[in-house]
């Protein structure tokens, strides 16, 4: 029931079947939906102001690590659990900002092709993050507990990402 008061919608939202935040990209028309796109991909912007300071002090602080007095210890199960965390922090940066970067170099008029790759470089991303995070983690924990108790904090720490990343949005999209 009408109240009589204009109800706001969220960008893309949409009565009008087969519009708005159900349809891919990739089915969106750059003509069409052009307001559509644009409100996505500033979206997608706005997100990626979000997440982006924190994966940069990750690299930052993977970068200035083996200056510490202690990285000299690390074994080569160590180090290369670093190399890891380093390369795929690093990546996550690349694939995040990779979004930034099309919306000031790819043409304007390719608007769905444009937020298709970006939602697809900014999944990238997190994907990196998730590995750059439990490289580090099983790096740290097993230099400062053990391997058992490293590898068993990265075990956790990696059920719940794939729990909360991948089957509670699945399980929400299954419901919607």
């Amino acid at each position: 029931p009408s109240t009589g008061s204009k109800e706001r919608t969220a960008p893309g939202s949409s009565d009008e079947p087969g519009r708005g935040e159900d349809r891919p990209a990739a089915q969106l028309d750059d003509r069409a939906d052009r307001q559509e796109l644009r409100d996505r991909y500033y979206g997608l912007l706005q997100e990626l102001r979000v997440i982006l300071p924190g994966v940069q002090v990750l690299v930052a602080f993977l970068l200035t690590v083996p200056f510490a007095s202690r990285f000299g210890e690390l074994d080569d199960l160590g180090r290369a659990s670093f190399a890891v965390a380093m390369l795929a922090s690093v990546l996550a940066v690349v694939c995040m900002l990779t979004p930034t970067v099309f919306h000031r170099v790819a043409p304007r008029t390719l608007r769905s092709d444009r937020l298709a790759w970006a939602i697809r470089t900014v999944l990238g991303g997190l994907c990196a993050l998730v590995v750059a995070l439990l490289a580090a983690l099983f790096c740290v924990a097993r230099f400062v507990y053990g391997s058992t108790i490293g590898i068993a904090m990265t075990f956790c720490v990696g059920l719940v990402v794939i729990v909360l990343w991948f089957f509670v949005p699945m399980a929400h999209r299954m419901r919607g």
